[in-house]
């Protein structure tokens, strides 16, 4: 900072007595004397502002006041001057120029008019068949007559399902105005639908197809009082309980072989269409735990088209022969060498198992194979021989009636109805007679070890390892480890008090 003092000169030199150079300097000094007096009190604040002291003095530099207020503008004039000249380097700079780009024309194929499904903000009346109804039921219930229903029956190819109708089938109504029918459409399958409008003077019937979707679930249970009781909290339906009975009935009694702590683990599908539950769907891999005994089943489709259940090792599910090839409500008699004879009164031998049934109940060819005797034959009323091969063959008798479209040579698939229970012959009531044979010689069905069905081929054998045995497997053993776990906690839980 700047002292500001006025220093006078006592004297001057040699130079300084010149007359014009003096008269300047009184003046100088006239000024400084005038302005002392004028702002005398100015000079006596500010008198020590100076960054060099008087002469003689050796004092150190203080910062006072009005140097931190001097130093501080300083400060403050740097710092803006750094945010402003780049600001103002930015702003000078030239505006970037975009490159130029040429635009050419391009013809483009032109779109076919858009299709508009009319069916999507129609309103279509649905209706769902009740048990009981019938068809022209349900055109009255909507105020149509027989005259419209006859009608839609005419316009379509195949009448059939709109003959053979079932409660859950769905119906759809387009009502005009003053109760006429304009359209009406029904399922001809799962996936396609039928169409009929009668917008102009001659219907018009059309189909479409419709997406199925199958949503996939896992069930584990264990059984503690009824298998349909542990599959009901594992949250599967009657019917896949039914399905999975019929895929271990060749290995497990259902009736007689299961017992309390028999587990299972199910993996099944069920099939939605339109994003509304249609009806279950199939089994895809399950396991079942009987008496500490495991059974594995895994569906596959073979490559002749046809689908079964087989067990790791790519043997299918399905036995050679069936032991039990009729639904029945008890086993009546059983296979012994002496019995007495409920007509004849006399002991002889009963080379068979009479299983118990309403007349008219089903029976089943035990396997595969071709019925080489079809008729009466003493003792045995209507009486049914099928060679299954070389050495196997099975006999049904008491039948009430055969099936029809079999003869002597006809080859029968197992499963297949052959006839109906019945009474015909030596019976006192309706049951059917079942005797396997080996190389002619009865024995017991009961407990003869039946032939066990050739594995997959080798390349099957190997895609259904690959594709189906391994990824499921893992899931089955993981569900496995899970529900043990879950278990495990259950038991460490304390109980409860309440």
């Amino acid at each position: 900072m700047v002292r500001l003092v006025c220093y006078f000169v006592a004297g001057g030199g040699p130079n300084m007595g010149e007359g014009k150079r003096g008269k300047r300097l009184m003046r100088k000094r006239a000024i400084c004397r005038k302005a002392q007096r004028r702002h005398s009190h100015f000079y006596q604040r500010c008198a020590h502002w100076s960054f060099s002291p008087p002469h003689g003095e050796a004092e150190p530099i203080r910062w006072h006041r009005e140097r931190w207020m001097l130093a501080g503008t300083a400060l403050l004039i740097t710092i803006l001057s750094g945010f402003l000249i780049p600001a103002w380097a930015t702003a000078m700079r030239p505006v970037p120029v975009a490159p130029a780009h040429t635009l050419l024309p391009l013809a483009l194929p032109k779109l076919p008019p858009p299709t508009v499904d009319r069916s999507s903000f129609e309103a279509w009346h649905v209706v769902h068949v009740q048990p009981g109804q019938t068809l022209s039921d349900i055109f009255q219930d909507q105020g149509l007559s027989l005259a419209d229903l006859h009608q839609v029956v005419q316009a379509t190819d195949d009448p059939t399902p709109l003959r053979m109708i079932r409660p859950g089938d769905e119906f759809d109504f387009l009502v005009g105005p003053g109760g006429v029918l304009k359209g009406f459409r029904f399922d001809k399958d799962e996936t396609t639908r039928t169409v009929v409008r009668f917008a102009d003077a001659k219907p018009v019937v059309t189909t479409q197809q419709r997406e199925l979707v199958q949503r996939e679930h896992v069930a584990h249970g264990v059984i503690r009082d009824s298998l349909f009781g542990a599959a009901s909290k594992a949250g599967m339906s009657d019917a896949m309980v039914v399905k999975l009975a019929d895929v271990f009935k060749y290995d497990i009694d259902f009736i007689k072989d299961i017992r309390s702590g028999d587990s299972f683990t199910v993996i099944y599908n069920d099939v939605y269409r339109d994003g509304r539950y249609l009806h279950e769907g199939d089994i895809v891999a399950a396991e079942f735990v009987n008496q500490g005994k495991r059974y594995t089943a895994y569906r596959f489709k073979q490559a002749d088209g046809n689908v079964g259940w087989f067990s790791e090792d790519g043997r299918p599910l399905r036995k050679s022969l069936m032991r039990t090839p009729v639904a029945f409500t008890r086993i009546s008699s059983r296979f012994t060498m002496a019995r007495k004879h409920p007509i004849l009164g006399y002991t002889r031998a009963h080379k068979g198992v009479d299983y118990a049934a309403p007349k008219g109940t089903p029976i089943h060819a035990a396997g595969d194979g071709t019925i080489v005797y079809r008729g009466w034959e003493r003792g045995y009323g209507n009486f049914v021989l099928i060679k299954h091969n070389a050495t196997y063959s099975t006999a049904y008798g008491h039948m009430s009636r055969f099936a029809s479209g079999e003869h002597v040579g006809t080859h029968v698939r197992q499963g297949e109805v052959i006839g109906y229970v019945g009474m015909t012959g030596l019976a006192t009531g309706p049951h059917l007679h079942y005797e396997v044979r080996i190389d002619g010689h009865q024995v017991n069905p009961l407990t003869v070890t039946m032939p066990k069905p050739q594995p997959l081929p080798a390349t099957q054998l190997a895609k259904f390892e690959s594709t189906v045995v391994k990824p499921q497997l893992a899931r089955l053993k993981m569900l496995d480890k899970r529900y043990q776990f879950a278990r495990a906690d259950t038991a460490a839980a304390p109980a409860s008090n309440d």
